[in-house]
């Protein structure tokens, strides 16, 4: 009789064991999102490393093995992970390119507003733009995906847009429910939680910003157009400049020509590395240097993660600026 209750109980927690949905995404800030959907019932991982470019990345044979496992993966899409397209083709468990779900506010490079469709609509307007469009002089090629800063391409960094972290999160949570029904309503309320908490972040956040409105500041990639979108800042310029190739004498003059012109301001890098031509363009002017982290490395994985990500964007353009 005994046996029998012990091997009841073990086979009850093999159960449990096995409801846990193994939830993964392609990079940090989605794994923010999801943490704030899944709460206790489950921590979500994720791929890359920090520090990592999402634009090209080698997975690694423990990586693939992560890939096959997981019972659902979230990643941008084509347009920023592309090193990830072949290896999703084997996969088993439901894969989502978050960036073709309908009702995102999706921006293009180029556009001078931001402009909301559904995703259809966009998709449409990507493949117009994608490979007709010669390189504009003003929009500097990045070095880590070189065709995606073409005027009409796709601006992938859409997480950075409280309004497309809702749409996310949604669906995270009919997905969720769909596996492990028994927390269906934990992770719809989960998902309700995380909007009502970024309408009051929103708020504070634009009361916070509205006063950086005009200041001057430069960007080495073009990250942030959904959040400037979001509380009404604009940066004065993007310097995009390759890690491997250092730019002509003429180049650096001319951006340092942008810089003088601009009178006081920041330029921003990405950890972990501030480019050395940082330095070089700053010197003898009245520019401070400083970081912007849209991925997040140093936020925690936790519940009020991604608004930690928003806060730290915000606090950071809030110290420099003022």
């Amino acid at each position: 009789m005994r046996s029998s209750i012990i091997l009841l109980c073990l086979l009850a927690a093999a159960t449990q064991v096995r409801a846990e949905v193994q939830l993964l995404t392609s990079i940090k800030p989605l794994q923010l999102i999801a943490a704030a959907v899944q709460g206790d019932t489950g921590k979500p991982d994720v791929l890359l490393p920090p520090g990592a470019s999402p634009h090209h990345y080698a997975l690694r044979p423990s990586d693939i093995r992560r890939l096959r496992e997981a019972d659902l993966l979230y990643w941008i899409g084509p347009d920023l992970e592309n090193f990830l397209g072949k290896p999703l083709e084997g996969r088993s468990g439901t894969s989502l390119a978050v960036q073709s779900l309908p009702g995102l506010s999706l921006r293009h490079y180029g556009d001078e507003h931001e402009h909301e469709h559904e995703h259809e609509h966009e998709h449409e307007h990507e493949h117009e733009h994608n490979d007709d469009h010669p390189h504009d002089d003003d929009v500097k090629q990045d070095h880590d995906h070189d065709h995606d800063h073409r005027p009409g391409s796709l601006d992938a960094h859409l997480w950075l847009q409280p309004a497309n972290a809702r749409v996310i999160a949604q669906r995270i949570a009919s997905d969720l429910a769909s596996l492990d029904p028994d927390h269906a309503q934990r992770y719809r309320d989960n998902a309700k939680a995380f909007s009502a908490r970024l309408d009051s972040l929103e708020r504070d956040l634009r009361g916070r910003l509205a006063s950086l409105a005009g200041k001057p500041y430069f960007v080495f990639h073009d990250t942030y157009g959904y959040f400037e979108s979001a509380y009404g800042l604009a940066h004065a310029g993007v310097f995009s400049i390759s890690a491997d190739v250092q730019p002509g004498a003429r180049h650096v003059a001319q951006m340092r020509e942008r810089l003088k012109q601009a009178g006081p301001s920041c330029v921003f890098s990405e950890p972990p590395l501030q480019p050395r031509l940082a330095q070089t363009l700053s010197a003898g002017l009245p520019v401070k240097l400083a970081e912007l982290d849209a991925l997040g490395a140093a936020i925690p994985v936790s519940t009020n993660g991604y608004e930690q990500l928003l806060e730290s964007l915000a606090g950071a353009l809030e110290s420099c600026l003022r």
